[in-house]
This record gives structure tokens, C-alpha cells and sequence, in this order.
């Protein structure tokens, strides 16, 4: 009993404000420890383990006593089994199952289909590093995996190719049977443009870094595909949301569709913002990083048509009709109709226009960009502006602006040579990434360690999180808000969703894209869709690229 408290109260006793501590520093070039699961029946469990495995199936008085008086705040307190290792103790619940040990994570809760084929644990089995967990549906095995990030750079860089790249587009997912991945079909999605953008930047810094050409391949088919959603309209400088092959796959009946000039297409339209800027952010990464002498022309081409009918259409897309779309404007008049946008907007347009200027052979529209850039900023006092961009409403928190403006900062903070807008904008990203830091967004991270040179920016954060990221990225349903040890918002989010204090661990969280709210508690979609894992490998390779992350 005392080796127990030594062991494992001594390090399990958390702060009612936390869930996670951090034993000691790792060494981030160490392999890791990668959380897997696997499903198998009972038949299956009897034949793999051969006998070797015993299943234990009743609570440890001494060890429930030893926790109750330790206090541990648990997700579920009442308990079905429990069984312990020297180093860990497992506590089967009806809703989900406890690990609790030493090191990195001193708690992990296992709960919904990511994890168990059934939240009623009935059963544990301790097999060295893997851990059997009985259900009435079956079993769970646990198990965890040395590996480095990079190795699951390879993984989540074969994952997108073999299921989510839609004519070169970085794709949705649709599982029509849920959770089975033999049934992924391909589908075209709002932000097409956006998720293929983060894909293309991603490999283009993995070319950098390591010199494959594989991801030189995969980041120029990317890059056609957003050369093709401007070229596909028919109107020139205007990119559309998405595209699909006339009769060959359906059409979603949400949106406005469009046949190309050829008839051979049909385009999704009234483009947003955020697609702009995924297109303004992989231009200028590819330009810089992948594209040779021959690509480049026709590269310029298509930022000088975007940029144009940005600005020969008084900041504002016009799409189908000549009629503007719903969230493509970016005007001095037009930004203050919502505060909620104004330093957003702002940023964005500054960002593009550096971009635009950076990109450009055309003597003409390099001074047409500079022209416009310095009036947004004398006149109309954009740079200024951008430090308004998390001024927000309670509860009006949208994380999707977040990540469109980190993507915008990112170029701005490269092509910026002024000291006195630089200075500014670094102040902006500072107190932007300041008030992001409990999130532990790699990405984020990055871009503000990157577009500031600051040394700290939370590497050891950045680490863990990539670390959590799990390898399943099926939109498996989630469900935390029935949990003991969670402090919940007493203010819902935008959407009225429950949300939490903290940022829960990511492999317990819904799953979701940097777009996504953090502290949503509950969320997926029963494993009906499959992520494709660039929001892990653009932060991941980004960061190799700057020198912040190491191999």
C-alpha cells in the first residue's frame, strides 16, 4: 500500500485547475511514446493472446481506498475493474476507462469509439506496454508505440494521398459506413482551397527540409488544383470554392454551382475570406519554396488576376453575375460594419497585397500594390487597425478567424521590410498569440516563433500537442461533458455548445481542424468522416523548416 502512494499518489495528486502535469522536460528529439488502439472480438482476443493475458474483473478495495483519500479528481468516480502495473493503474469505468501513471501524462481518460468498442469496461488484461480492455462489445488493445513525429509525418502524408486527394485537392471525407475506411468517398467541401493550401505549404516545407521529391509532387499537384479553382470560373481573378467532374461525381445540393466555360466542370461559388486567404498563403510558399523558373510565370499570373479584381472591384469578389459574395470584401467603408472583423480584415488585406507585391514581374502592378498598401495604411490606417484582431465579444470567440489570421500574419511578417509596420505587427501577433497560448496550438506557436524570432514560444507545448494528435482521425463522436473533472465555461460558445475552462488532451477531444474550438467538450460526427491530417503537417514541417522543431 505505501509503494502505491510513493508511486502513484505521490504522482497523481493535480491541481483542481489542471488535468495534465508534466513529470520533467523531455528531450524533444527523443522518440515518443504513440497512443494506438485496435478492436478485437472475443474469439480474436483468445486466439492472439494465447492464455498469456489475464482479464481481471473486480475493483482493488486497497488501491480505490488509496485514490479516495488522495483526492484525485477522476472523470468518472464510480468503478466497474481496476489492475495495476509497478508503474500504472487502469480503472475501468460504465463510462470509458482511467490510466493513471507517471511521465508526460500522468492521466488519460479512454471513452467513445476513437478508444472502446463499448464505454462499459468490464475487463482488464496487462500485457507489458499493452493493456486489454473487455467490453460487452468487444475488446480494446491499447498499446503504446515508439515513434517520432516524423514517422508520423509518413503515415498522415500517405493517408492524405490515399484518401483525400480529389483532382489534386485535399479532400472531405465521407465513410458510408461509419468508421470503416474501405468505404471513403471523396467529396467537395466549402473551404476546398483552404485545406489544400495547409497541405501545399506543408509539403512544400518538407521539400525544403528534405529534399524529397515526393512531396515536391504532391505540393505542385496541390497547387494546380488552386491554380484551377481561379481558371475554372471563367472569370478572371475570381477562384471558386471547390470543383468536380461533370458526370462523374455528384453534386452536393448545398451551394451555388456552376458549369465552367467548358462545360466539362462544375464550381462551387460565393467564395469567402477565408479561401483568399489560403490561396494568397500557398502561392507565396510554393513560389518561394517549390515552384521552378517554368511554373513561375503562370504562378504570377494568377496572384496579379486575384489581386485586380480585389482591387478593380473596390475590395470586394464578384463572383457569378458580377454579384459580390457574402464574406468577400475588405474595403475601408465595408469593415466597420462589423467590429467583430474590422482588425481581421485589415490584417488580411495587408498580408495579400505584401504577397501580391512580393510575387509580381509586372513593374505596373508592383507600384498598383505598393499604391494601395500605403493608402490602406495613411489614409485609412490599416496597420493600425490590425491590432484590434482579438478584440472580441464574450462568448463570440471565432476560432476560424484565428487561423485566417495567423495565415495571414505568417506572409505579412516575411515580405514586410518597413521597421515601423513591422514593429507593429509583431505587436499584434504578440498579443494575438498571448491570448491563444492555453490552447497549445502548434501552429500558432510556430507562426508567431517564426514571424517574431521570439526563443520562447512554447516548444515544449508544441511538442506535446503534436505528440497527442491522434493516428485515428475518423470523426469518431466524443462526449466529455458528463465528466467530474472537467471546469466547464459557464458561457457556451457562438454556437451555444458547452465548452470547458482548459483545453482538454487532443486525443480526448472531438476531432477537428485548427478552425475548430479547442474547449468544445462534445462534437463528431459518428465516424462518418475521416480527417486528412494536414492540420498536423503543417505545423510539423513548418517547424523543421524554421529550425524550431528538431528531427
Amino acid at each position: 500500500m505505501t509503494a502505491f502512494v510513493r508511486r502513484g499518489v505521490g504522482t497523481l495528486v493535480i491541481s483542481s485547475c489542471a488535468l495534465l502535469t508534466i513529470a520533467a522536460a523531455q528531450s524533444p528529439a527523443q522518440t515518443y511514446l504513440q497512443k494506438e488502439r485496435a478492436f478485437y472480438t472475443a474469439q480474436e482476443f483468445a486466439r492472439v493472446t494465447a492464455g498469456r493475458v489475464r482479464i481481471q474483473r473486480r475493483v482493488d478495495p486497497v488501491l480505490e481506498a488509496a485514490l479516495r483519500r488522495a483526492s484525485v479528481p477522476l472523470p468518472v468516480a464510480e468503478f466497474t475493474v481496476m489492475a495495476a502495473s509497478a508503474s500504472t493503474t487502469w480503472i475501468g469505468t460504465r463510462e470509458g476507462a482511467i490510466r493513471l501513471g507517471p511521465g508526460f501524462r500522468s492521466r488519460e481518460y479512454f471513452a467513445g469509439r476513437r478508444w472502446l468498442p463499448d464505454d462499459r469496461v468490464t475487463g482488464i488484461g496487462l500485457d507489458g506496454e499493452t493493456t486489454w480492455l473487455e467490453t460487452p462489445a468487444g475488446y480494446s488493445r491499447i498499446s503504446y508505440v515508439p515513434m517520432t513525429l516524423a514517422e508520423k509525418s509518413r503515415a498522415f502524408v500517405d493517408r492524405v494521398q490515399a484518401r483525400h486527394n480529389r483532382w489534386g485537392l485535399t479532400a472531405d471525407s465521407r465513410l458510408r459506413v461509419p468508421g470503416d475506411l474501405a468505404t471513403n468517398q471523396m467529396i467537395p467541401s466549402d473551404n476546398d482551397g483552404l485545406w489544400t493550401a495547409m497541405y501545399v505549404a506543408a509539403e512544400c516545407f518538407r521539400f525544403k527540409v528534405t529534399g524529397d521529391s515526393a512531396a515536391r509532387a504532391n505540393a505542385k499537384r496541390g497547387m494546380d488544383a488552386i491554380v484551377r479553382l481561379e481558371a475554372v470560373t471563367g472569370i478572371p481573378g475570381f477562384p471558386a470554392r471547390s470543383f468536380l467532374k461533370v458526370g462523374q461525381e455528384e453534386q452536393p445540393t448545398e451551394g451555388e454551382w456552376h458549369d465552367s466555360p467548358d462545360a466539362q466542370w462544375r464550381w462551387k461559388g460565393n467564395t469567402s475570406s477565408d479561401e483568399i486567404v489560403g490561396h494568397f498563403f500557398a502561392y507565396a510558399i510554393y513560389y518561394d519554396l517549390a515552384a521552378d523558373e517554368g511554373e513561375k510565370p503562370a504562378l504570377r499570373a494568377a496572384i496579379d488576376r486575384i489581386t485586380n479584381h480585389i482591387l478593380d472591384n473596390g475590395y470586394r469578389l464578384l463572383g457569378f453575375a458580377g454579384k459580390p459574395t457574402r464574406w468577400g470584401w475588405w474595403g475601408p467603408s465595408a469593415i466597420w460594419a462589423d467590429a467583430d472583423e474590422t482588425g481581421l480584415r485589415a490584417l488580411h488585406m495587408l498580408s495579400h497585397l505584401r504577397v501580391a507585391e512580393h510575387m509580381t514581374a509586372d513593374a505596373r502592378y508592383r507600384a498598383k500594390y505598393q499604391a494601395a498598401y500605403e493608402d490602406l495604411v495613411r489614409t485609412h490606417k490599416y496597420h493600425l487597425l490590425t491590432r484590434n484582431q482579438k478584440v472580441m465579444v464574450p462568448g463570440h470567440i471565432n476560432h476560424s478567424d484565428d487561423e485566417l489570421a495567423f495565415l495571414s500574419f505568417y506572409p505579412l511578417l516575411r515580405y514586410e521590410t518597413n521597421p515601423a509596420l513591422l514593429e507593429i505587427y509583431t505587436q499584434s501577433l504578440e498579443r494575438s498569440w498571448q491570448i491563444e497560448r492555453p490552447e497549445r496550438n502548434p501552429l500558432w506557436n510556430l507562426i508567431y516563433a517564426a514571424g517574431t524570432g521570439a526563443k520562447e514560444f512554447d516548444r515544449a507545448e508544441t511538442m506535446r500537442t503534436l505528440q497527442e494528435i491522434p493516428m485515428d482521425l475518423i470523426q469518431w463522436s466524443v462526449r466529455n461533458s458528463n465528466r467530474a473533472d472537467v471546469p466547464m465555461d459557464p458561457m457556451a460558445d457562438r454556437f451555444q455548445h458547452p465548452q470547458a475552462l482548459l483545453v482538454l488532451p487532443y486525443d480526448e477531444l472531438p476531432m477537428s481542424k485548427w478552425n475548430g474550438n479547442p474547449y468544445l467538450v462534445d462534437g463528431g460526427h459518428g465516424g462518418r468522416s475521416e480527417d486528412d491530417g494536414a492540420y498536423f503537417l503543417l505545423p510539423y514541417w513548418m517547424g523543421r523548416f524554421h529550425d524550431l522543431l528538431p528531427e
